[in-house]
């Protein structure tokens, strides 16, 4: 793949990594680099790192990917390498060049997927709108409420309840059947033959915040049929749908003038409330919010209200919404609905007393604990054991000692208990929390050959993040050598760096790195990153991971001897030496 890199070097050199990255998500100063919950996994510790030095970021957690500006870019917005390169150069004010000359195949095959759901989508509304095949659809929908206006903003259709008239309209506008197939759009049967994915279904077109259309949901329209009353686009390389939520396109810009957005369940409860002037609705794709949804919409605001189905399923989604949206910090409030009540039917059944539901949202909290008061009205001494189960780990978790203590009250007031007890309750809840997300920066708690990496990237890190690097690296390697390290990578850099030292004058991050080979500086920027994971350490400190790793150097030399059983006169001087050495370096350990 040939790239133009002067458009790459100047996009990089024009948007600073940590501004753009800050833009997305909350980073904290960490040394001399920033750290944050990993955008792209869910985690208690943050172990998300950027360097303004090094314009690189890294997740040391369950990611285990770094990389650059565009690389965030891609992620992010799931984007192609073309993609983020275009997206980035018009940020930053650089001309990009169409006929940049390399081939991207995955972007060529998502603008192939994404025209021929735009044509499906055409084909579908065609369908709703212009076909007798259609008229039924079209009914339901006037029933719904909904005018023309907003079926066609919406890009709602019908797909006909036959075989294949997707599928061949598909194939003669040139699209083949394994890219129809590969786009979701059609399915095998058991036979192997292909037939349409949609069919006898109302057609709701799904976009990305940009307005590209990326799947399809599908609704039955008769009531008493067994198959799903909703079906999704499978899982394709546009559609994702633990990341998709439905519409976004619409609702964006009124989400971030207002700093809300309200989560609901279904399609028609978006529409509808969007008819009514409710610009700021979007549903969950799937059967639960996810944290990448959350994330998603972190980028518009930071208050969320939730208006799930007062059912127990509702409820249930509700509290998992709750306790995903509190990690990251969104304010979030709930809209109680009548019971067997959408957010569509109310609005048509009474729109003026719908809004006065939206004014009366109630805290989390008091949902919570009304809730499982509700579910356990009668305060037998089981029933009070069980209501505070359900509570109590809400609570636990509020960071705000005033309304944490206000909510503390709350449910000692309602449970007829003491204090003392509902303190001593949550305690229990806290510990047991800390016990099990409490990630273990103990080294010596990991596996020993796990330990030996990681104390030395550890220390590497902190030599190279140092104000003083030079000063640092003479007490170190009065210790150590690049020998001692017992990856050959560590090795290679620890060696060029003393060569770069050797030559004299000041220490510079980006001259060093420049120094290194091609094929060490991933290996430098991950190792340069990772003390930022953890607190500043005293030479002290350094100087006892210094003397461990000598350890366990002069433990391996002297197995490497052994194991090797040659009795020469050489190699029992050179044993008498190491086992030496190695009693004063478990002596200086000790001490």
């Amino acid at each position: 793949m040939i790239m133009n890199y002067s458009l790459i070097e100047e996009i990089k050199k024009r948007i600073d990594i940590v501004d753009f990255i800050s833009s997305f998500i909350v980073l904290k100063k960490a040394g001399r680099n920033f750290k944050a919950l990993c955008p792209f996994h869910q985690e208690k510790t943050p172990s998300f790192i950027v360097s303004p030095e090094r314009q690189i970021w890294r997740c040391f957690g369950a990611c285990d990917e770094g990389g650059d500006v565009i690389k965030f870019m891609m992620k992010w917005e799931n984007l192609t390498f073309y993609e983020a390169l275009k997206e980035l150069a018009q940020r930053a004010g650089v001309p990009f060049v169409h006929s940049l000359s390399f081939e991207d195949k995955i972007w060529k095959k998502k603008q192939r997927f994404l025209q021929m759901n735009n044509l499906a989508a055409e084909f579908f509304s065609f369908v709703l709108l212009k076909q007798k095949y259609g008229e039924r659809a079209l009914n339901y929908l006037r029933q719904r409420g909904l005018t023309t206006d907003i079926i066609t903003q919406f890009n709602l259709g019908y797909a006909p309840n036959s075989w294949t008239s997707l599928l061949d309209f598909l194939k003669r506008k040139n699209f083949t059947e394994e890219e129809i197939l590969d786009n979701g759009l059609a399915k095998k049967t058991d036979k192997g033959n292909l037939i349409d994915f949609f069919r006898g279904r109302l057609i709701f077109s799904i976009k990305d915040a940009r307005g590209l259309i990326v799947g399809f949901s599908g609704r039955v329209l008769d009531q008493t049929s067994s198959e799903s009353k909703y079906i999704n686009s499978p899982e394709t390389l546009l559609f994702r749908k633990g990341e998709i939520l439905y519409g976004i396109d619409q609702a964006k810009e009124t989400i971030k003038k207002e700093n809300n957005v309200y989560l609901v369940e279904g399609e028609f409860d978006v529409i509808l409330p969007f008819q009514y002037g409710l610009k700021n609705f979007v549903a969950v794709k799937g059967t639960s919010l996810t944290f990448q949804q959350l994330i998603f919409l972190k980028r518009y605001t930071d208050r969320l209200t939730l208006m799930f189905d007062v059912d127990k399923a509702g409820i249930k989604s509700t509290k998992r919404a709750i306790d995903q949206a509190e990690k990251l910090d969104f304010e979030i409030r709930v809209v109680k609905l009548p019971i067997n009540k959408d957010p569509d039917e109310a609005i048509i059944e009474n729109f003026s007393l719908f809004k006065t539901y939206i004014k009366q949202s109630s805290n989390i909290y008091d949902f919570i604990i009304d809730t499982a008061h509700r579910e356990y009205p009668e305060l037998t001494p089981v029933n009070k054991k069980k209501l505070a189960e359900k509570v109590l780990p809400f609570i636990e978790k509020i960071a705000n000692p005033i309304i944490k203590d206000h909510y503390l009250k709350k449910i000692t007031k309602i449970l007829e208990v003491s204090e003392s007890v509902i303190r001593k309750m949550i305690k229990m809840i806290e510990n047991k929390r800390q016990q099990r997300y409490l990630v273990n920066l103990n080294y010596k708690k990991i596996n020993p050959d796990e330990r030996k990496i990681l104390i030395e990237k550890f220390l590497l890190s902190c030599l190279f993040q140092d104000e003083e690097p030079f000063v640092l690296a003479k007490k170190i390697f009065s210790i150590l050598s690049p020998a001692d390290f017992s990856q050959p990578a560590f090795q290679k850099i620890i060696f060029h760096f003393l060569e770069y030292q050797n030559k004299g004058g000041t220490y510079s991050l980006e001259t060093f790195v420049d120094h290194l080979p091609a094929e060490l500086k991933s290996v430098f920027d991950e190792v340069y990153l990772f003390s930022s994971l953890e607190t500043p350490f005293s030479f002290r400190s350094l100087e006892k991971i210094s003397l461990e790793i000598k350890k366990n150097s002069l433990k391996k030399e002297i197995r490497e001897i052994l194991e090797a059983n040659q009795e020469t006169e050489n190699e029992r001087l050179r044993l008498v030496q190491l086992n030496q050495q190695l009693k004063e370096v478990e002596k200086s350990l000790q001490q």
